[in-house]
């Protein structure tokens, strides 16, 4: 079955009720996007929790799909007219019906985070046996390998960690970075996470790479702190936990911070500093990683 995709521009005070209106007029889906995008004038619309929301796009793109057989055109119309908007041009386009599933597939490959550690898709064959292969596929939980801030914290791990280690990953989601410190060598691994869907999905990767790491929903049940510990989240809660990093983290251990974009890293440094000497940044993308050792107490 091939499906009508029809597109239009709408101003950012028009965007919920005309999007609603779609959906009550048949569409399928409705999709968002900013329609200035690639222009000078495109806004990013990131934002860490605690901070003020993001300013709205000034005009959206709106993209609703139709089943082919669908007059999107009086779709559309009786929409903008529940929205109390004029008529829009439209752009409509026709498409074809594919195979969903393999399509999603076809955009996760193996991804070589260095030379000697990958990140495998189970429907792929990693490309080199004799690496640190972490098997795992996209799911409901953040970390497959291919944000910046994971890739970060992957490397930063691959350098850190040696044999006998005990390592915590505060903030696990899919497990990624437990189940990589498992491979590269550590004698144990601690997982947190405060989403209980993420531990679902952690506990059955790390299952799936034959790997034995304890998750916990709390840091209260962690009984002593750690050699190394990693923390990819975001800025805001980064400096809500700093007394509970330090504190879980060893004397002389080492600690890595991610989830930053760089202007954010002063505010992150600065709220740990009594307790933390800090290395240079590392960067990828705009996005950078804060690592340093532990001060004696």
């Amino acid at each position: 079955m091939a499906w009508l995709s029809a597109s239009f521009d709408v101003a950012a005070a028009d965007v919920e009720a005309v999007t609603d209106a779609l959906l009550e007029a048949g569409a399928v889906s409705v999709d968002v996007a900013d329609a200035e995008t690639g222009s000078a004038s495109g806004q990013s619309v990131y934002a860490d929790a605690g901070s003020d929301p993001p300013r709205p796009w000034r005009r959206s793109r709106v993209s609703a799909l139709f089943a082919e057989t669908a007059d999107a055109g009086a779709a559309i119309a009786r929409a903008c007219a529940s929205a109390g908007i004029p008529l829009p041009r439209c752009e409509e386009q026709r498409v074809p019906e594919r195979d969903w599933v393999q399509a999603s597939r076809d955009q996760f490959v193996p991804l070589c985070i260095s030379p000697r550690l990958w990140i495998v898709p189970s429907w792929h064959t990693a490309p080199d046996p004799d690496a640190v292969n972490i098997l795992l596929d996209p799911g409901i939980a953040f970390g497959t390998g291919s944000h910046p801030t994971t890739r970060l914290c992957l490397r930063w791990l691959e350098g850190e960690v040696r044999g006998g280690d005990t390592v915590l990953d505060y903030g696990c989601g899919s497990g990624v970075l437990a189940i990589a410190a498992m491979k590269l060598g550590a004698a144990s691994v601690d997982g947190v996470d405060i989403d209980e869907q993420a531990l679902l999905a952690a506990r059955s990767n790390a299952m799936h790479n034959q790997v034995q790491v304890t998750f916990h929903s709390a840091a209260a049940t962690i009984r002593r702190p750690a050699r190394i510990v990693v923390a990819n989240i975001l800025a805001h809660p980064l400096v809500v936990l700093a007394p509970l990093l330090a504190r879980l983290t060893a004397p002389r251990g080492r600690l890595a911070l991610a989830g930053l974009l760089a202007d954010q890293a002063v505010d992150v440094r600065s709220a740990y500093e009594q307790w933390f000497a800090f290395d240079a940044l590392a960067a990828d993308e705009g996005w950078v990683l804060l690592s340093g050792t532990r001060r004696e107490p």
